[in-house]
Order: C-alpha cells, then structure tokens, then sequence
C-alpha cells in the first residue's frame, strides 16, 4: 500500500474518534489530553500527506502508463499467436475441429463486439509476417502495426490514406472548411478585419459497402498443414488488397462500390488540372506549387504521386540532360516525397494519345487526405454442400469499407498525361 494511503486511512480514523470525543459535553481530564492529542496528529498527517502525494506522482504516472498500455499489450500477445489455419479447420470441420488457445479467445472477443454470422478473425492477421532464424533455434519475428492499420504495401498506404476501424453505425469526421481574415487596423482606434462564421464540412464513413472474397478449399487442402496458414493469408491478403486499392481510388460509388477519389473526384470537390501533353516533371512541379499555393503542402517532398506504369516508362525514356542520362523521371522521384505506381489504382491508358492520370496527395496539419473506415474483422462464412460431392470446402471472406477524404485542397489530379 502507498504510503499516501496509509496516512489517508488514519486521518479517516482520527475523524472518527474526534467525532465521538466532541459529542461529550463534559470530557474528563483523559478525554480533554486524547482531543489535544488527536486534533496535534490530525495536523502533523496533512503536511506528511502532501509530502508522500508528491513523492509518489511519478510512481502513480508509471503505474497510470501501464494499465493504458496493458490491454493492448495482451491483446498483441494473443494475435501474434491467431493461427488462421485453425480457424479454417475449424470452419470446414465445425466441433470436430474446435478453436482454442489465443485464436479461441480473440474470436470470442470480436464476437462480443460485433455482429458476425460466420467466424471472424482480425485484418492483423493478414500483415505478412518476417521470420528470421538463427543456426539452430527458429526465431519468428512478427511486424504488424495494429493502429489504423492498411497493409504496409498497399498503394493506398503509400498515398497516405488513414484506415478506421469502427465497432458499429456510421461515422463522420467535421472537417473545418473556413478561410481565416486577416487585416491591419488602418487607423488608431480603427477596426480590423470582421470576424467570419466558423464553417466545417462533415465527411461521412457508412457500413454500405461489403466486398466478397470466395475461395474454394480442397479436401487435400484442408488435411495438409505444411505451409497451408501461409498460403491461406497470402492468397486472401492480395484478394482483399487488390480490391481495396482499386475501390479507394476507382470506386464508382454503384453497385455496391464505394465512391472512390478520382471516379468521384468532382462530387469530393477535387482540382483536375488537364496537362493534355508528354508527361514530364515540369507538369507535377506546377500542380505542386498549387499545393503550396493553397498551404495544403509547405515543399515538394511533403507531396506523394501515383501513375501508372506506362508513365513511368515514358518518362524515364525522356532524358532531360544528355551529359549526366538524368531523365524527367529521376527529376520527380528526387523532388516528390514518394511516387507510387499501380495499375490496378488508375485507369488504363485511353484515347488517340494513349493518356493517363495522375493523383497528387499530401498530408496537412497531420491530417490524412483519404480516409478508409472498415468494419469490424473479416467475416469467416463456410458453404459445405456445394463441393460436397468431392469433399471440399467453399469459404466466403466478407468485409465492410468505406471511403472518403478530409480536405480537398489535399487532393489533386492530373489528366491527359501522354
């Protein structure tokens, strides 16, 4: 016990008899002495009670730190050690094959939390995992991030999109749209600038749109454990990746699809800027310095780019100084912070000029420009009877996303890039 709480539980205790010895209209000789006596203590306890309430601030800081830090800590514990092949097993074979162990406990968990109709299991679990080992003693080594976690290769990861993870109903982000006036008073006693009503924009993540990954699960596939958790989260991992990427940026906001940035990129609000020319650094400096312009970005290396392969090609054909072989696209990728390329994110090349887009993002204040919320883990649906006839197993991976940005200005897009 603290020390601060000691002297508390006394001090409790002296009220107390004081209490009782006040009641007494008459007090004896002994009761008068124990009054001087108590009431001296009472005293003599405060000043020692601030002096251990100083003395142990940082020991009660520490001991503060640890309980925020526990529950995370033993939930990251349990995921390191969520095995999906028993999840699978668990699905194909029903209480033949019952979870147990961290994997039981993390499902129980997410159950709890949300409303699933098969099995779920986290998105962490996806993360690729890094083993090292030593000459003898194997030594897995497991690198997640599990805050606002989109897996560490995706292109909307490398644009800067932020993901959400939300228990349940929809959210929204306010996002403050106000132009601030400044002015100097132009006279002494004169006025400054008239103050401008605070204005925010509300950015709306809703649990509309569920994507869904089968796989079909052969008989083999499911009694043989070498390597099968492996490729399970590999093949599911690039499914659901593939389809987010093409959904954050492509989406067409039907369908079932989300409304994703370039698609929708006029009902967001976002600047396209048309080059209609060979695409060459001087075309992303100019959309950069309109960044700056709008103190979206404060230098070109806060600002990341997404092309297309074909793009990249030409450029990097394109010398721009003969001496030094220096091409349009080292000059982009030495300036720009980073330049992603996908060709599942942007739509193919089109038109007489064979033109492509480009998508420009930065980071503002901390703030993300594109937002991805999700739902919960990944819903585990098992279908018996369609492969019944040779054994297998069909699974059904359901997962809710949505997409928005915060600012526009933190948005840009270049078209007609040839």
């Amino acid at each position: 016990m603290l020390e601060s709480q000691k002297i508390a539980k006394r001090q409790s205790e002296i009220r107390q008899n004081l209490a009782e010895l006040a009641a007494n209209e008459t007090p004896d000789e002994n009761e008068q002495r124990s009054l001087k006596d108590l009431n001296r203590e009472f005293a003599v306890n405060e000043s020692r009670y601030q002096a251990a309430m100083v003395a142990e601030d940082g020991e009660r800081r520490a001991a503060g730190a640890d309980l925020e830090t526990r529950e995370g800590s033993e939930w990251d514990k349990l995921l390191s050690n969520f095995e999906v092949r028993s999840v699978f097993a668990h699905v194909g074979n029903g209480d033949n094959a019952p979870l147990n162990g961290p994997t039981a406990e993390v499902v129980q968990e997410m159950r709890s939390k949300g409303g699933y109709t098969g099995t779920p299991i986290p998105f962490e679990v996806l993360e690729q995992r890094a083993e090292t080992t030593s000459a003898t003693v194997p030594d897995p080594v497991t690198t997640r991030p599990l805050i606002d976690a989109l897996f560490p290769d995706s292109v909307a990861a490398q644009m800067g999109a932020r993901m959400i993870a939300i228990n349940s109903g929809a959210e929204e982000y306010p996002v403050n749209t106000s132009k601030v006036t400044t002015a100097w008073a132009s006279t002494e006693g004169g006025n400054v600038a008239d103050s401008q009503e605070y204005v925010t924009l509300d950015r709306p993540l809703r649990p509309d749109h569920t994507l869904g990954v089968q796989m079909a699960i052969t008989r083999k596939a499911r009694l043989q454990s070498a390597g099968i958790e492996d490729a399970i989260r590999r093949n599911m991992r690039s499914a659901i990746q593939a389809d987010m990427d093409k959904a954050v940026f492509m989406g067409t906001g039907t369908n079932g699809q989300p409304s994703g940035v370039i698609a929708k990129a006029s009902e967001y609000g976002i600047t396209s800027t048309a080059v209609d020319a060979a695409a060459t650094y001087g075309a992303f400096r100019s959309a950069a310095a309109k960044f700056m312009l709008d103190n979206a970005a404060s230098s070109a290396n806060a600002i990341r780019a997404l092309i297309r392969p074909e793009v990249w090609d030409a450029m990097d054909d394109a010398i721009f100084d003969p001496g030094s072989g220096i091409t349009e696209y080292d000059r982009l990728v030495s300036k720009f912070g980073n330049v992603a390329m996908s060709h599942n994110a942007l739509a193919a090349p089109s038109g007489a000029n064979n033109a492509s887009k480009a998508l420009l993002t930065t980071n503002a204040g901390g703030v993300s420009p594109i937002l991805v919320g999700r739902w919960g883990g990944i819903d585990i649906v098992r279908d018996v009877y369609s492969d019944a006839q040779s054994g297998g197993l069909r699974v059904t991976m359901l997962v809710t996303l949505d997409v928005t940005i915060s600012r526009a200005e933190q948005l840009r897009i270049l078209t007609g890039l040839q």
